[in-house]
């Protein structure tokens, strides 16, 4: 196993060097594509290619996540379909985890997702991505991650770092799940603790 560095900006030129490799490769990673590109790419790919093709930054984040998240939801006797979770980024691993959980059973409607710009609710920008418009929630004037973190019973940081504090933990339900899988250093876990036990 060894990286192929592709430099190449354009999409559709980017999969037609990728798919090329077919021949030489039993699969494919792919590895820092930003989204909303990192979507259609694969997408594309997986169309094209009769070898798996994997975005680790989507898929690799959210199959740790959702695993942490099942299993902490077992050890506070919570149920996933009854849960609220609030959702710290908007990218590729966000979204990838989002999907996965809504599949097995998270309910849409108790997501709330905050970006660089706070809040996603429908109608906030024309031309929103698709991605993030799946997740966008009526406007009921809350803006900020502070506004919507009360009573949340999971948050999941997948932003930059330090975006959660100790007054947001405590504000959050009864033994709440505090993930933090972005890049290292994101340091969205040391709230949760500074925040101490329940």
């Amino acid at each position: 196993m060894f990286d192929i560095e592709v430099d190449e900006l354009d999409p559709d030129k980017f999969i037609n060097v990728v798919a090329a490799l077919e021949p030489t490769f039993g699969g494919i990673n792919l590895e820092d594509i930003k989204a909303p590109e990192c979507f259609y790419i694969e997408q594309q790919l997986r169309e094209r290619m009769n070898i798996p093709v994997f975005h680790d930054d989507q898929h690799g984040t959210a199959i740790i996540s959702t695993a942490a998240i099942l299993n902490g939801l077992r050890v506070v006797e919570k149920n996933l379909s009854d849960v609220r979770m609030v959702v710290s980024g908007a990218g590729a691993a966000a979204i990838a985890c989002m999907n996965l959980l809504v599949a097995l059973g998270m309910q849409k409607h108790n997501i709330v997702v905050c970006d660089s710009k706070g809040v996603i609710y429908k109608d906030r920008e024309p031309n929103m991505a698709e991605t993030k418009a799946a997740y966008a929630v009526e406007d009921d004037g809350k803006r900020t991650l502070d506004d919507v973190i009360d009573g949340a019973d999971i948050f999941l940081g997948c932003s930059g770092p330090k975006v959660l504090t100790q007054e947001m933990v405590k504000k959050m339900a009864r033994a709440p799940l505090i993930l933090a899988p972005g890049q290292p250093g994101a340091g969205n876990s040391a709230a949760a603790g500074e925040a101490g036990p329940r």
